[in-house]
């Protein structure tokens, strides 16, 4: 479990390919800090487990369910990304509950700059717009943030727009976004829960698209 509150950008140092998935090797000092085998560390948002580890460098397996469903599919050496261990039982929620498990990915559409911050337009797959909800939270590339305005329900294409303060834009990756690119979503796990819920309860079919839904999540 993770909080969204990114503790440092590391940066990917290798990529070897493993069967279907890859294996790999993330520069990250703080993270490797005080990691053990078998430890979770988010990269970017997508919870990765160690296993091996030297003085500022840990090494993890990603399989290819994660590799379809998120950015890592087309990762290679240089990549700069977001770090986050694993919350500690007596730490402080400064985020909001992160799982780790990215529901797909979106794409940047704009970027507004502003005197003190930028604003990120985000373009998302229509099946996730329902979870996306004005002054709710959203994981970007792992990063908790506060959506700060949501697509109307009836718009031809979902969108969803974030604020980003300078502390965010110079202490995660989000300060280097561009439209184009693609970033890791993770839509609030409250939100998934009430939709499941709201399924069963009225009887709309959904709960079968759900299930499958949930057996792609990374």
């Amino acid at each position: 479990m993770f909080t969204g509150i990114i503790e440092e950008v590391g940066s990917i140092t290798a990529v070897t390919p493993a069967g279907e998935g890859v294996r790999l090797t993330v520069q990250a000092p703080t993270a490797v800090s005080d990691a053990g085998h078998g430890d979770s560390i988010a990269i970017s948002g997508v919870c990765l487990t160690v296993v091996d580890r030297g003085d500022d460098w840990f090494t993890a397996d990603v399989m290819k369910q994660t590799l379809d469903m998120s950015t890592l599919d087309d990762v290679a050496a240089g990549r700069r990304v977001n770090v986050e261990r694993a919350l500690a039982a007596h730490a402080r929620l400064g985020g909001h509950i992160v799982q780790g498990h990215i529901d797909g990915t979106g794409q940047v559409l704009e970027v507004r700059p502003g005197d003190q911050w930028r604003v990120l337009r985000i373009g998302l797959p229509g099946d996730l717009a329902d979870l996306v909800v004005d002054k709710g939270s959203i994981a970007v590339d792992g990063v908790s943030l506060t959506v700060s305005a949501a697509s109307p329900a009836d718009a031809a294409a979902a969108w969803f727009e974030v604020s980003l303060i300078p502390e965010t834009l110079t202490a995660t990756t989000l300060g280097e976004r561009a439209p184009g690119d693609r970033v890791n979503l993770e839509t609030d796990i409250l939100a998934r829960h009430v939709r499941r819920l709201l399924a069963f309860t009225a009887g709309d079919g959904r709960d079968a698209a759900s299930t499958s839904e949930e057996g792609r999540l990374a």
